[in-house]
């Protein structure tokens, strides 16, 4: 009986530590879904992994977008490309700061040019916000041009 009622406070005690990895999952999931989106060059799911407004710092500016059809209404792959840039991929993924409505994650990730040769590895900070039971990603902070 002793056993059982140990056991039992241990899953008690264990729950919300559970419940912390299923979150952070959900918004790793998020992710993935937009870097997978990134590489596919596609516009409108590459929108749908962010919450709107969408906040972005990088090259020394602040951008703001009010809504996915303005976000996805950049030309952002050309520009890319012309760097040399063919794909990129996370390198690391780090939960920093982490509640059951928002996760920060630092992360790095690499660009590569299309004989998968490394052109640049940049730090960055993802926020990822849980809005009416959806993630996405709400802000971005990267040392990427």
């Amino acid at each position: 009986m002793l056993r059982a009622a140990l056991l039992a406070f241990g899953l008690l005690v264990a729950a919300p530590l559970w419940a912390d990895e299923a979150y952070e999952d959900e918004a790793l999931g998020v992710l993935d879904e937009f870097m997978r989106s990134f590489n596919a060059r596609d516009m409108t799911a590459w929108a749908e992994t962010l919450h709107f407004p969408h906040v972005r710092f990088a090259s020394g500016q602040v951008a703001v977008y009010e809504s996915a059809e303005v976000f996805a209404a950049r030309n952002v792959f050309a520009q890319l490309a012309a760097t040399g840039w063919d794909h990129s991929h996370w390198l690391r993924r780090e939960v920093v700061l982490s509640s059951p409505e928002k996760v920060h994650f630092a992360t790095t990730f690499q660009r590569f040019n299309v004989d998968n040769e490394p052109i640049g590895t940049y730090e960055s900070l993802y926020i990822v916000t849980r809005i009416d039971g959806e993630w996405g990603i709400q802000a971005r902070s990267s040392l990427a041009p």
